[in-house]
């Protein structure tokens, strides 16, 4: 019991992606990690848009936290302005963040919350209506947390001691609030004992998983094997793989999966080799309005990202170049969801929505 609640001390001792303290934004700048552990303090949302943009902070759950937070910064310094005109100055500002990055939803969500709250209290002294608004962003900070540890809690039942677990990018701690979506089940289960074997695809270009997920994993000694992209077809084939389980920047209504660049090929290698598939997904991260996966904007990033690793460059000068962050996972190929409601299972358009009813009508 001592050694177990070690272990999950080393994962709450991981640096938090996001901070509000005292009525300023901290953020861990991801893109200096492992070589640096850096964090930046935000004070305008014109930086926050531009740390969002350069995937300083990224993760579609720290996004969201992060926009929320970001909204706040030099509001406080408008609660002279009428309501009206504050409001607008927050719907002004939530617009502009929302452009940082189209794919993931959960920037979306947490800024529409924001607004939402803000119209609410209409009519009332913009002080009161400012300081609602940093309740509205804690608590969408506190409810990432405790959601994340639901996901861990559910998705650990599928873990057994020895298992294989291969993931892409990274949706761990770095990623959200504390304990990450599709690394959650992983340290809850190393928490309690569980011995783990889990393969970290590098996830070119900008090799979140080698830098992130590898280096988190390491920092809490989970068993942890880096390869590359295109080992993973082998590594599956080799027979050292059970399980594999990512993340989501967005679920359409239908459980087709928006996730970083590579993911559906993953899920595609694990049908032919019958090795189940699972997502895992806050409640934010799903999607009501979009109906099936066709439907969400792909962000196209850089060329640069593609053609060099770092300052050194690896490809021809002049070669054209696609570099989509992301693809669309089909519903038919995910074995199931991890959610904070449980796991969920096909046919995903209606156990979506039964699982979520209420909240859903609400949106």
């Amino acid at each position: 019991m001592a050694a177990d609640g070690q272990r999950m001390k080393a994962v709450f001792s991981l640096p938090r992606s996001v901070r509000w303290v005292s009525g300023e934004l901290y953020i861990l700048d991801q893109t200096q990690i492992p070589s640096h552990i850096v964090e930046e303090r935000q004070q305008s949302v014109e930086q926050v848009w531009d740390s969002i943009k350069r995937l300083k902070v990224r993760g579609a759950p720290a996004i969201g936290i992060t926009g929320a937070y970001g909204l706040l910064l030099g509001l406080k310094d408008m609660t002279g302005l009428s309501a009206d005109r504050f409001i607008g100055e927050l719907e002004r500002r939530a617009d502009f963040l929302n452009t940082a990055r189209p794919t993931a939803v959960n920037l979306k969500w947490a800024l529409a919350r924001m607004v939402k709250r803000a119209r609410e209290c209409k009519g009332k002294d913009s002080t009161i209506i400012y300081n609602h608004l940093v309740e509205e962003a804690l608590q969408i900070h506190d409810e990432d947390k405790k959601l994340c540890r639901r996901i861990g809690e559910h998705g650990a039942k599928l873990i057994d001691n020895g298992m294989g677990i291969l993931t892409h990018c990274n949706a761990g701690a770095l990623a959200v609030s504390e304990l990450g979506t599709a690394l959650a089940p992983i340290y809850i289960a190393h928490g309690r004992g569980v011995r783990v074997r889990v393969y970290a695809d590098e996830t070119r270009p900008l090799l979140q998983g080698a830098r992130l997920t590898a280096w988190e994993l390491q920092q809490v000694g989970v068993n942890v094997t880096l390869i590359c992209d295109n080992m993973a077809a082998h590594i599956i084939s080799q027979g050292l793989v059970n399980l594999i389980i990512v993340g989501a920047d967005r679920v359409a209504a239908n459980g087709d999966v928006a996730n970083k660049i590579g993911t559906m090929g993953l899920a595609i290698i694990s049908r032919h080799f019958s090795i189940p598939f699972y997502v895992a997904c806050p409640y934010s991260t799903i999607d009501f309005s979009t109906p099936k996966g066709s439907k969400i904007i792909i962000e196209e990033r850089e060329e640069a990202e593609v053609t060099h690793c770092g300052s050194c460059t690896v490809a021809p000068e002049g070669v054209l170049v696609r570099n989509p962050a992301f693809d669309i996972t089909p519903n038919e190929l995910i074995t199931g969801l991890i959610t904070e409601r449980g796991i969920i299972r096909p046919p995903y358009d209606s156990n979506l929505r039964k699982a979520f009813e209420e909240k859903a009508m609400k949106e």
